[in-house]
């Protein structure tokens, strides 16, 4: 399902505002906790920077001790 900007931002105010629904013109979605809130908005920032043709940052650090 390709996500829009608006359905993104509704995301975030759900977030913000502590609630576990949020509401898309006409559809409501109920999440069961923070967690999967935040992962619906991964999803929805991950599909927008897709169809913007913007990279998805990625990381990889690498720590060492002593010995090996």
């Amino acid at each position: 399902m390709p996500y829009t900007e608006q359905q993104l931002q509704a995301l975030r105010d759900a977030l913000a505002s502590g609630v576990r629904r949020a509401r898309f013109a006409d559809r409501e979605m109920e999440f069961r906790d923070v967690t999967e809130l935040k992962q619906a908005i991964a999803t929805a920032e991950a599909d927008l920077a897709k169809r913007a043709g913007t990279p998805i940052a990625r990381q990889i650090r690498v720590s060492t001790g002593k010995g090996f």
